[in-house]
C-alpha cells in the first residue's frame, strides 16, 4: 500500500480549516486526502507546531527543515521520498505522486485494472449478472479498492439502469398511449384475428 505523508507548517488545528479566515487549498487538500484514503493509499498530516519531534525523526524532512529553516513546508513524502515541497499539490497531481488511478500532472488518465473493475461493477449491474457482480466485487478488493468506492460505482450502476427503464418506458407510452389503448375496439385486450403477426427477423 502506498504511504503519502503530508508535512504541514505550523498550524492551529491537524487540518488548518478551523476558524473564520480559512484557506481555500486547505478545504481542498482536506477533500482531495479523503478521496485518496477512499481509493487505498495511507495518509498522514503531521503539524509543526504539535508534532515537532516527527519532522525531527524523519531524515529527508529533518534535511530539508536543516537546509531552509522550515521555508519549503508544507512537504509531501510518497514512501518515505520527498516529492513536493512549498506548495500544496491539486489532485491530479496528488493521484500521480500516489500512483493512483494512472492521473498524471495534466489530469489525463489511464485506463488500469482498477478503474477497468470499477466499470464492470456498473455494467455487471445493469445486466443484472449476480456471477459477475460477485466476481467483481471480489477483484475489485483484491486491487484495493475501497468498500466505499465499489459501493459508489454499483449505485452509479443502479442510476444508469433505472434511467434506462424510465426512458424505454416513457417511449413505450409514446408509442401506445394508455388513452388511446383503452378507447380502442376491445378494450386494448386480446389480440385478434385481424391483428398482423410479428414478422420474422424482428428485434425479439
Amino acid at each position: 500500500m502506498t504511504t503519502l505523508t503530508v508535512y504541514d507548517p505550523p498550524m492551529c488545528c491537524s487540518t488548518g480549516i478551523c476558524g473564520s479566515d480559512v484557506d481555500q487549498r486547505l478545504v481542498d487538500l482536506a477533500a482531495d486526502l479523503d478521496w485518496l484514503k477512499a481509493l487505498g493509499v495511507s495518509v498522514r498530516r503531521i503539524n509543526l507546531s504539535q508534532e515537532p519531534m516527527e519532522f525531527v525523526s524523519q531524515p529527508a524532512i529533518k534535511a530539508l527543515m536543516d537546509e531552509t529553516g522550515g521555508d519549503d513546508l508544507p512537504a509531501i513524502l510518497v514512501d518515505g521520498k520527498i516529492v513536493s515541497q512549498g506548495r500544496y499539490p491539486l489532485r491530479a497531481e496528488l493521484s500521480a505522486m500516489a500512483q493512483i488511478g494512472g492521473v498524471d500532472a495534466t489530469g489525463c488518465v489511464e485506463v488500469t485494472a482498477q478503474i477497468r473493475e470499477l466499470i464492470a461493477l456498473g455494467a455487471a449491474i445493469g445486466a443484472s449478472c449476480e456471477s459477475c457482480l460477485k466476481f467483481h466485487v471480489k477483484a475489485s478488493r483484491d486491487l484495493g479498492l475501497s468498500d466505499a468506492v465499489i459501493r459508489e460505482a454499483i449505485e452509479i450502476g443502479e442510476t444508469v439502469k433505472a434511467a434506462s427503464a424510465r426512458n424505454i418506458a416513457t417511449l413505450a407510452d409514446k408509442l401506445l398511449p394508455v388513452e388511446a389503448v383503452a378507447a380502442a375496439p376491445n378494450g386494448g385486450g386480446a389480440k385478434t384475428q385481424a391483428e398482423p403477426k410479428v414478422k420474422a427477423g424482428s428485434c425479439c
